[in-house]
C-alpha cells in the first residue's frame, strides 16, 4: 500500500511539475500583446491604468471591487452607459488590469493617495463622484473622510460595509491560489467562470474583446498585491469605522437583493442621514445586470442631491 501510495504521489508531483513547466513556458507572456484601453500615468514612479469615456460636465470615477483582474473591460457596459450624461473615469488600482505591481502597502492612505494622483496626472479635476464597488467603498469612504471638499457624492455599488467586520481569511488560502494560478489549474476553470458573468453580450452589452481579454487577465490575477490587499481588509473597515464621514456629502447605496437588505441598512446608519439606500435586484455585481437602472438612479441622484 504504501509503494502505491508513493507511486500515486510521484505521478501527481510529476503531472503538476510538468503543467507548471508549460504554464510558465508558453502562458506566462499572455498578457504582453493586449493594448491598453486608455493611458498610463506616472504615480509614485511606477504606471497606474486610466480608462474614461464621455465628456460629461460631472465626473464619475468607477473604483472596482477585489479581485477584478480587468476593470476597464468589466465596467465596460456600465461605462458606455454612463458616458451618455458624465465623464467616467476608471481607475485600475496598481496590481489590477494594465496597472504595474507595487510594494507599496495597501492600506487606505496609499490606495487613497494614489487615485488622487492618478486622477490629476491624467487630467481629471475635483470633486469627483465616486462610484465604487465592493471592497473600495472602505476606500471611498476613507477618501471623502479625508478630503471632504474633492467628492461631490458617492454612488456605492453593493459596497463592503464599514459597519461591520469581516470574517479574516486563513492565510494559506492565499497560497493555494496562486499555486493553483502558477500550475495553470485555473486556466481550465477561470474560462466556466467568466462564460457565467460576462457572456451574455447580447443582452448585457460586452464586447468580443472585452470578454477575451478578461479571461487572458483573470489567469494572471492572484499577484502580492491582490493578496495584501485582501489582508489588510479587515484593518482598513477598522480604521474607517473610527473617522467620522462628512455630513455634508450625499451617498446612494445600490445594493443588491442577494447581498440583503439588512447588511446595508446597517451601514446606512453609520454613513448618518444624508445617506440614501436603493435595492435592486440581482448579485453582487449589480452592474452586470442592472445599466439602464444604475443610470436612471444615478441622474435622480444627481439631481435632486448634487449642488
Amino acid at each position: 500500500m504504501l509503494t502505491i501510495l508513493a507511486v500515486i504521489l510521484c505521478i501527481m508531483v510529476s503531472i503538476n511539475l510538468i503543467s507548471l513547466i508549460i504554464n510558465q513556458v508558453f502562458f506566462s507572456n499572455g498578457l504582453e500583446k493586449i493594448i491598453p484601453y486608455g493611458e498610463m500615468v506616472e504615480v509614485n514612479g511606477q504606471n497606474m491604468h486610466i480608462y474614461s469615456m464621455g465628456e460629461g460636465e460631472k465626473t464619475i470615477v468607477l473604483l472596482p471591487g477585489f479581485g477584478n483582474p480587468l476593470p476597464s473591460a468589466d465596467f465596460g457596459p456600465l461605462m458606455r452607459e454612463l458616458s451618455k450624461n458624465y465623464t467616467v473615469v476608471c481607475v485600475e488600482y496598481f496590481g489590477v488590469g494594465f496597472s504595474d505591481e507595487t510594494e507599496v502597502p495597501r492600506t487606505n492612505e496609499n490606495v487613497t493617495e494614489e487615485i488622487r494622483t492618478a486622477l490629476s496626472e491624467a487630467g481629471f479635476s475635483a470633486p469627483y463622484l465616486l462610484m465604487p464597488h465592493s471592497g473600495s467603498g472602505i476606500y471611498t469612504e476613507h477618501y471623502a473622510s479625508t478630503y471632504p471638499d474633492e467628492i461631490s457624492g458617492i454612488i456605492m455599488l453593493d459596497p463592503t460595509s464599514s459597519a461591520t467586520k469581516g470574517a479574516d481569511t486563513p492565510g494559506f488560502v492565499y497560497g493555494i491560489s496562486k499555486i493553483q494560478e502558477a500550475i495553470g489549474l485555473s486556466r481550465y476553470v477561470n474560462p466556466l467562470i467568466v462564460s457565467s458573468v460576462l457572456s451574455m453580450k447580447e443582452s448585457n452589452g460586452y464586447t468580443e474583446q472585452e470578454i477575451d481579454d478578461y479571461t487572458k487577465f483573470m489567469n494572471h490575477v492572484n499577484n502580492d498585491n491582490l493578496i495584501d490587499q485582501m489582508k489588510r481588509l479587515n484593518d482598513n473597515i477598522l480604521q474607517v469605522m473610527d473617522m467620522d464621514f462628512p455630513e455634508n456629502i450625499p451617498v446612494l447605496i445600490i445594493g443588491a437583493s442577494k447581498t440583503g437588505e439588512e447588511y446595508h441598512t446597517e451601514h446606512l446608519k453609520r454613513l448618518g442621514q444624508n445617506a440614501e439606500l436603493a435595492i435592486l435586484e440581482g448579485s453582487h455585481y449589480i452592474y452586470h445586470s442592472q445599466l439602464s437602472e444604475i443610470h436612471n438612479k444615478t441622474d435622480t441622484f444627481v439631481e435632486t442631491r448634487i449642488k
